[in-house]
């Protein structure tokens, strides 16, 4: 677990670093693509998920 939490931490960094310099590489997509991928396998994977459904739900109620 503390390995992957790691592996977490560094790619947030990364990810966070490349959107901040600019443009999105090819190479960045990349590691923002492992980003979620090693987050979906964490233990903050359903606080995520159910952030997530929240704010959708609030969105989806919304009416113009």
């Amino acid at each position: 677990m503390a390995v992957s939490i790691s592996v977490v931490l560094l790619l947030f960094v990364l990810a966070v670093l490349f959107l901040r310099n600019g443009g999105l590489k090819i190479s960045h997509a990349l590691v923002c693509l492992l980003l979620g991928f090693y987050l979906a396998g964490t233990s903050i994977a359903p606080t995520i998920d159910s952030g997530l459904t929240a704010t959708a739900d609030i969105v989806s109620s919304l009416r113009p």
